[in-house]
């Protein structure tokens, strides 16, 4: 392993995973080396996915599927929600993982997450933002923000808008599993 290379997590639903995302990933590669991208099996903050894990997963393989990217099934193999500090604990031990990429969104409960200050304590925050608006960061011993030009979310697009924002390796199959529903 080559000195001082690092590695980012960046978990999420990906429900679906969408060109704001695969933004997300690129400005961030240009703060940490590797992103490792780890689809959730549900998120502990949500009761229920739209999409089963195992098919999320085959869609972020084909989305992300770009230099210095790793994914990780790590959470899907659980089969139940999963803690970001455990994924945490679980990646560093292969990789010395420096960063965790979260959307602005997230500032405004993320000392709710499990063992948050442990977190806190050990990484940087990648804060990514779809406007220049005031941020909260005040919770974070250290971060580096990214701002995202491409508006959009994966409830619009499950909701029929924005279609034109999935990646193109997936759309056929993302339109045809949401109009099913």
């Amino acid at each position: 392993m080559k000195q001082n290379v690092t590695y980012a997590i960046f978990g999420g639903s990906f429900d679906p995973p969408h060109l704001g995302h695969k933004e997300i990933i690129k400005k961030s590669l240009e703060i940490a080396d590797y992103i490792i991208v780890v689809p959730t099996f549900l998120n502990p903050f949500k009761s229920s996915f739209s999409v089963e894990p195992k098919k999320r997963l085959k869609w972020v393989k084909k989305s992300f599927d770009f230099k210095n990217i790793l994914v990780s099934s790590f959470e899907i193999e659980q089969k139940r929600a999963v803690y970001t500090i455990e994924t945490f604990n679980e990646l560093s031990k292969s990789y010395p993982i420096k960063y965790i990429i979260i959307g602005a969104d997230n500032l405004k409960n993320i000392q709710k997450w499990k063992s948050f200050e442990a977190l806190n304590s050990k990484i940087t925050w990648i804060v990514a933002t779809r406007s220049s608006e005031h941020l909260d960061t005040s919770k974070l011993n250290s971060f580096r923000i990214v701002n995202v030009s491409i508006d959009v979310s994966s409830s619009e697009i499950r909701s029929g808008k924005k279609l034109d924002y999935i990646d193109k390796n997936i759309k056929n199959e993302v339109i045809n599993e949401y109009r099913v529903k």
